[in-house]
């Protein structure tokens, strides 16, 4: 699943729209709708966004056969 899919999630969970996650993070609603539209977001905006959302996101990488975390 792609991150633009799960930022939709997290906004239907919230009972926000992308204009309402817009306003939150000081950019228009274009803006916003072309990152989700076009699978485009850094891991910068994925802390912005989960901040909006008052969420938290967790950007890491496990390796399977010890479990460490990168």
């Amino acid at each position: 699943m792609g991150l633009a899919k799960k930022v939709k999630m997290l906004l239907a969970a919230r009972g926000m729209t992308a204009k309402d996650l817009a306003e939150k993070l000081g950019v228009t609603g274009q803006t916003v709708t072309a990152k989700l539209r076009r699978d485009n977001l850094s891991e910068e905006d994925l802390h912005k966004i989960a901040q909006a959302c008052d969420a938290t996101f967790e950007g890491v990488f496990t390796l399977n056969d010890t479990g460490k975390e990168i």
